[in-house]
């Protein structure tokens, strides 16, 4: 199932033309059009989920263990020296397509774009990581 609107529901489900590296009956995985990095792909659900709130847990587990597969594949295959895996939810997070996806970013030694993912650290009292704790752990199965 997917939504008529969406871009990745069309890619993932072949309406699309796009370099696609793997198949299966749940995803699809393509090289990102506008990559950070040379082999920078998207694993995108074949069934329409906006975000990770959305996602079926178990669809979710199988994007992680493709991930996993890939990563290792790919590293040998291009002989990168690292991988990110990033999801990104809501806008503020950076989401800018609202249907899930995982980036595979392969990382070279000395690469232009160095700096993806990084961030300034934040600096927070004892007392307010104690809270932060709290919030965090009270209800949490």
């Amino acid at each position: 199932m997917s939504e008529s609107s969406c871009i990745f529901c069309k890619l993932a489900n072949g309406e699309i033309p796009s370099n696609k590296i793997y198949e299966d009956e749940t995803f699809c995985v393509i090289l990102d059009a506008a990559p950070a990095s040379k082999g920078h792909a998207l694993i995108l659900p074949k069934t329409h989920y906006a975000d990770l709130y959305e996602i079926d847990s178990e669809v979710a587990g199988k994007a992680m263990k493709l991930a996993k597969k890939l990563a290792v594949h790919m590293t040998e295959a291009l002989e990168c020296d690292g991988f990110n895996l990033v999801q990104n939810n809501k806008e503020v997070a950076g989401q800018t397509v609202f249907h899930f996806h995982l980036h595979l970013i392969p990382r070279y030694k000395g690469m232009k774009n160095d700096d993806i993912l990084t961030w300034r650290h934040e600096n927070f009292s004892e007392g307010e990581m104690k809270e932060i704790c709290r919030k965090i752990t009270e209800g949490l199965h």
